[in-house]
């Protein structure tokens, strides 16, 4: 296969042509032409356009590769390399007008991620990595945040939109971070929240009922950034497993220990 940093500069290139698109298409995009695959889910042809753009380039790109896709444009049958693609990180915002949206790709070798991109669309903010390198934001490289406690540091998550099973749980947690932390944002794009993470401008996310083009790309950077990822039992699940926090070195085992607490017996 190609050399990863040289495959990433190919990826990064064609996630570019894909941001391009969506930003062209979100003026005066109608929301009319949204489409419902299920309650609260939604999808344009914004999405489906955004995702042939990635199948194609990458694809190109890396000949013999499989997909996980969110939109299904292409899939996988049995290849040692896949690339993890959400075409559209955010589509309630995008198609609501509010600029906190993503395009997010990652490569997995079996079950090792080795490449993540997450390029935020609206402020045109390119993170990336590869196995072996450090992270980057726009060829700049970024680190975790240095706050070692709970008490200084600002959470991330996203609010539950089909799966309610484990409600009252994440609730508990999102009631003990409004009062024992600087506080929670919601910005509504896992991507986002998870490169956001990895430049230090938060310290923990922590999401359940996610899917892997959700979370992939966004923690193999946190995990290049110096942080640590795990599933709610501090476990490698988190890629597939559909719960995952992520945080900066110095908080992951009291944010951990919170979590676990909380959601202990809750699991799906």
């Amino acid at each position: 296969m190609n050399d990863l940093k040289v495959l990433c500069e190919q990826a990064r290139n064609v996630v570019a042509v894909a941001v391009d698109f969506i930003r062209t298409q979100s003026h005066g995009f109608d929301y009319a032409s949204v489409e419902h695959k299920g309650f609260n889910d939604l999808v344009s042809f914004v999405d489906k356009g955004a995702e042939k753009i990635l199948v194609d380039g990458l694809g190109a790109a890396f000949p013999g590769s499989g997909f996980i896709t969110e939109e299904n444009t292409a899939g996988s049958s049995g290849e040692t390399y896949r690339w993890i693609i959400d075409p559209l990180d955010g589509t309630t915002n995008f198609v609501h007008g509010v600029p906190c949206y993503c395009v997010s790709v990652a490569l997995i070798k079996g079950d090792e991620l080795v490449l993540g991109i997450v390029h935020e669309v609206n402020l045109d903010e390119c993170f990336y990595s590869w196995k072996g390198a450090p992270a980057f934001v726009n060829n700049k490289e970024i680190k975790v945040s240095a706050r070692r406690n709970l008490s200084e540091s600002l959470i991330v998550t996203g609010f539950p939109y089909t799966n309610f099973s484990r409600l009252k749980e994440y609730m508990e947690i999102f009631d003990f971070c409004m009062k024992n932390t600087h506080g929670i944002r919601r910005p509504g794009s896992a991507a986002a929240d998870l490169a956001y993470v990895a430049c230090g401008r938060y310290e923990a996310f922590y999401e359940y009922g996610l899917n892997a083009w959700d979370v992939a790309a966004g923690a193999f950077i946190v995990q290049q950034a110096g942080g640590k990822v795990s599933d709610f039992s501090g476990g490698n699940d988190f890629v597939f497993g559909k719960e995952i926090i992520a945080t900066n070195h110095l908080v992951f085992d009291e944010f951990l220990g919170v979590v676990r607490n909380k959601m202990q017996g809750s699991a799906e």
